[in-house]
């Protein structure tokens, strides 16, 4: 098998310069293979508050122009370890969520299919569901780690079934979920009453509020979320709203209260080892952001995803 295809080489191409793939990484379609791809889903027809999500995946790409091809958290080279390639957007319809939901659906089965893991780009939180069904039809009952600032547990909006508050309702309704491997990370703000967190225990979700990742710390949490999830093959979806408003304002629901950017990539750090199957980086709003403050924390989340990926792709040979 040849090597794996790289980045481009910045010593003789500016880093601003050139089309701005994910990391600066060659698309999918130059390549015969690939192990992994960034796939970008331009969709925010499911937001209940800010809209621009839709911006999101060109956004963080212009922001990972700065990535480089070495993780010295990880200490590994993701993109020597396996072939990343960046897969362009998923092409939804904007006016119809059952029909954005249903196609995400059939292209994520395409790239499963050909053996891709994928780290998709949104994009508002809808977009889970859809990769979860692709991806429990090959897997199984599926693990989920959920940083958020919110549930999105919830049932409807305004009559709505499907929305980015809704989606691992849909999933465990579905049946895709593992309910002994569930757990939100990162939760705080008001909700809409008791029955929230009821139904979600009912679900099976386990919650770590950002307020318990402060008083426990990074370490304590990082190992009850492994024992959690065990073996299973996990999902990671990432709001990042997840963040306080500090660290990432270009989001459509800010809470105060949240992570730091440097906890929640410890926290994904601490998933080494773990066989992680998908994930998501979701509710990237342009519009709203500042200095690129939280198009770089994206693509910081999703490059350590990747890396993870990379280091499960090169432990199973």
């Amino acid at each position: 098998m040849s090597e794996p295809i790289g980045p481009a080489d910045t010593s003789k191409t500016p880093r601003f310069a050139g089309l701005a793939t994910f990391a600066l990484l060659p698309r999918l379609e130059q390549l015969e293979r690939a192990d992994i791809a960034v796939v970008g889903v331009p969709f925010d027809a499911g937001v209940s508050y800010r809209p621009g999500a839709r911006f999101g995946p060109a956004h963080v790409r212009e922001a990972s122009r700065l990535l480089r091809p070495y993780n010295p958290a990880l200490d590994a080279a993701p993109f020597a370890l396996a072939q990343v390639a960046d897969a362009g957007d998923i092409a939804v319809n904007p006016f119809d969520i059952l029909e954005a939901i249903a196609t995400i659906e059939r292209e994520a089965s395409g790239f499963l299919e050909r053996g891709i893991r994928l780290v998709a780009i949104g994009g508002d939180h809808t977009i889970a569901l859809p990769f979860l069904r692709a991806l429990a039809k090959r897997h199984g009952q599926l693990a989920l780690l959920h940083f958020d600032a919110h549930l999105d547990t919830w049932d409807t909006y305004f009559g709505a079934a499907y929305t980015h508050g809704t989606p691992f309702r849909r999933a465990f309704e579905e049946g895709l979920l593992d309910t002994d491997a569930l757990c939100h990370v990162g939760t705080r703000g008001p909700l809409y009453g008791r029955e929230d967190l009821d139904d979600d225990r009912r679900f099976g979700f386990g919650i770590i509020s950002s307020a318990d990742v402060y008083r426990l710390g990074v370490v304590a949490v990082a190992e009850r979320l492994r024992e959690r999830i065990g073996s299973r093959p996990l999902y990671v979806s990432v709001d990042i709203d997840v963040l306080d408003p500090a660290h990432a304002p270009g989001t459509g629901t800010p809470e105060a209260g949240g992570l730091s950017s440097r906890e929640l990539l410890e926290l994904l750090r601490a998933l080494r080892g773990t066989q992680l199957v998908g994930a998501d980086v979701v509710e990237v709003s342009p519009p709203y952001d500042n200095a690129q403050l939280t198009a770089i924390a994206a693509s910081h989340v999703a490059y350590d995803l990747i890396s993870l990926m990379a280091l499960g792709a090169d432990a199973a040979g």
